[in-house]
């Protein structure tokens, strides 16, 4: 240590040892003997005993996440911090803190090969030159990154220049939690040849993945996506620069983001100044949940081109979307779009330059659906089959949208009841608190947004980097009405909330484990927290950010319950779940999920759901 983090050291110690041995018939019990007073845990059991009542249990699930940095690290880190100097050893912290930070990739591997290559099980590679330059012959990739927690992968150059090359990736980033993709220069300049890409993110958490100059300049290549980001949950996709300049080159999309909840994609330049260019989407964004799409320059400047959509966003539920400049001074193009955005709930269509300065070619939509705006399309030449304008359907049938169980009413918790249980699992990735003195010296604010990058090694428009903006955003989002809000990353933090909402006198709870999760269960013995009756409570959520971060909230009239869960054969109990409900839903938007699954709207209906793993609810002690 140097002098500095020496200092820091012996007044940490000696300050401990003053407020630990001050407090040592608060913390018998808690304490062993054998257990150094001066790790980050210590300092909690201290911090619960000096702001929480004795009577109040201190659960095992929240001191579990507390920072397993050792006392000499944690001091280490705090001193780093507090000289904006911790990016030095950012490896080293995320790896002691147990942080969720990107790994850094293998160094570039450079793969001019000759022969064919199979890849069974791949991942965390870089790859430079990966069959670029190729003379017929074929690469495969399967389950390339599939089924890992955190998956960071790049391409550069692949395929480059390639002739008669077929390249195919099968189950690629598949079943991943939070993963980081990147593909640059894909088959540029090829010519024949095929590329095929199968179940891409498919049920991906948080999937990010990057296409930057696919296909361009190909000749004759074909390019086929097959269930891209199918069931995946948030995360944004991006394509840039999509077979520029190609010449007869066909690409398929099939499937591309079917199923999918809050995610937002991306396509700039598709098929732009394309000659004889052969593109179909079918079942683009269906069925998805709330999906951001945007298409920039579709098609424009192309030669007798063919495009067509089917079936783009069918049945999915809000949303936005945007197609700017499509099929713009192109010459002698057929575009047709089938069953464009027939959903049932309103979301943002914006069409803008459709057609516009397209010389003798041939535009058509069918069934189109919603469609608030079609702004300077060209006059002649397009023809509308069937216009829907605010196309809707009853609450039963969007329920698709709303996983079974996640939303219920409180009459559903007797004794008795054979209910759905939603995925109670935690989808993020684990990570734990980090120690108040390092937290405190952590810029946390979009105007820091830039530092927050440097410390994290997040890029500008990086996936981490949207990660932390996302993050950041929603903490700073104004309160809804008659809510309090914070965002914590330290435990001591999440107590300081919850105890300024409640008073001293706390019980923190949730649900005991995931068993029952996705499936029916039966409802056991029922208890109601404050005798059943309508009180406050501070809800605390995961947020996805390096370190665990919860978004807390005050929670005015709701009534609490813990309840046994029973197996519907055996009636055995398998969990204790925590529930809570929601009397006033008056400030809930129309379109909130409980609604949708429920019916009814805002205010009409009190409404209950389970607390999930590694959420929780802190109340009054009964």
């Amino acid at each position: 240590m140097n002098n500095i983090e020496t200092a820091f050291f012996f007044f940490f110690f000696f300050s401990s040892s003053h407020v630990y041995f001050a407090g040592a018939k608060q913390t018998a019990g808690n304490i062993t003997a054998s257990e150094n007073p001066f790790t980050p845990k210590a300092s909690l059991i201290r911090y619960w005993n000096n702001r929480i009542n004795e009577d109040s249990p201190k659960p095992y699930f929240f001191l579990s996440k507390v920072s397993p940095l050792t006392a000499v690290d944690s001091t280490r880190f705090t001193s780093l911090a507090s000289r904006h100097a911790l990016h030095t050893r950012l490896s080293d912290f995320c790896s002691a803190a147990k942080l969720f930070c990107f790994p850094e990739l293998a160094a570039h591997s450079h793969e001019k090969h000759g022969d064919d290559v199979r890849f069974t099980v791949y991942s965390g590679k870089n790859f430079t030159n990966y069959g670029s330059e190729r003379l017929a012959g074929a690469d495969s990739f399967k389950n390339y990154s599939g089924g890992e927690n955190i998956a960071v992968d790049s391409f550069r150059r692949y395929s480059r220049d390639s002739a008669g090359h077929d390249d195919e990736f099968s189950n690629y980033a598949g079943e991943v939690n939070v993963d980081d993709q990147s593909f640059t220069t894909y088959a540029t300049e090829s010519t024949g040849g095929s590329g095929d890409f199968t179940n891409y993110h498919t049920n991906a958490n948080q999937p990010n993945g990057r296409f930057t100059s696919y296909s361009d300049k190909a000749n004759g290549r074909s390019q086929s996506f097959t269930t891209y980001s199918e069931n995946a949950n948030a995360g944004a996709q991006t394509f840039t620069s999509y077979s520029k300049n190609g010449n007869g080159a066909p690409n398929e999309f099939s499937g591309y983001g079917s199923g999918s909840n809050v995610v937002k994609s991306g396509f700039i330049g598709y098929g732009e100044t394309a000659n004889g260019a052969n593109d179909i989407f079918t079942s683009y964004g269906g069925d998805g949940n709330i999906p951001v799409n945007e298409f920039k320059k579709y098609g424009d400047g192309g030669n007798g081109a063919v495009y067509e959509f089917k079936n783009y966003r069918d049945q999915s539920n809000i949303g936005s979307d945007s197609f700017s400049s499509y099929s713009k001074n192109s010459n002698n193009e057929k575009v047709n779009f089938v069953n464009y955005g027939e959903s049932f709930n309103l979301g943002s269509d914006n069409f803008t330059g459709y057609g516009q300065g397209n010389d003798g070619g041939n535009t058509s939509f069918k069934t189109y659906g919603q469609g608030p705006s079609f702004k300077a399309y060209t006059k002649d030449g397009v023809v509308f089959a069937r216009y829907f304008n605010n196309v809707s359907s009853s609450g039963k049938t969007v329920n698709k949208w709303v996983e079974p169980g996640k939303f219920f009413r409180e009459s559903m918790l007797k004794e008795g009841t054979l209910m759905q249980m939603p995925n109670i699992k935690d989808k993020m990735p684990k990570r734990t608190f980090l120690p108040r003195t390092i937290v405190s010296n952590l810029p946390f604010s979009s105007s820091e947004i830039s530092e927050i990058w440097r410390i994290f090694g997040a890029k500008e428009n990086s996936s981490m980097a949207e990660i932390i903006s996302s993050a950041i955003s929603e903490c700073e989002r104004s309160p809804s009405h008659g809510e309090t809000k914070r965002c914590v990353g330290s435990a001591e933090d999440m107590i300081d909330f919850a105890t300024s909402v409640l008073g001293r006198g706390v019980v923190v709870r949730t649900t005991e484990n995931v068993e029952g999760s996705k499936k029916e269960i039966v409802i056991g013995k029922v208890k109601g927290i404050n005798g059943g009756d309508v009180t406050r409570a501070v809800s605390c959520h995961q947020s996805l950010y390096p370190y665990l971060l919860y978004y807390c909230h005050s929670v005015p009239r709701v009534r609490v319950y813990e309840t046994d869960l029973l197996e519907p054969e055996s009636l055995e109990k398998i969990n204790h779940g925590v529930a809570i409900c929601h009397v006033d839903t008056s400030a809930w938007s129309p379109t909130h999920g409980a609604f949708l699954a429920l019916g009814s709207g805002p205010g009409r209906i009190e409404v209950c759901h389970w607390i999930f793993e590694n959420d929780m609810t802190w109340n009054i002690v009964d």
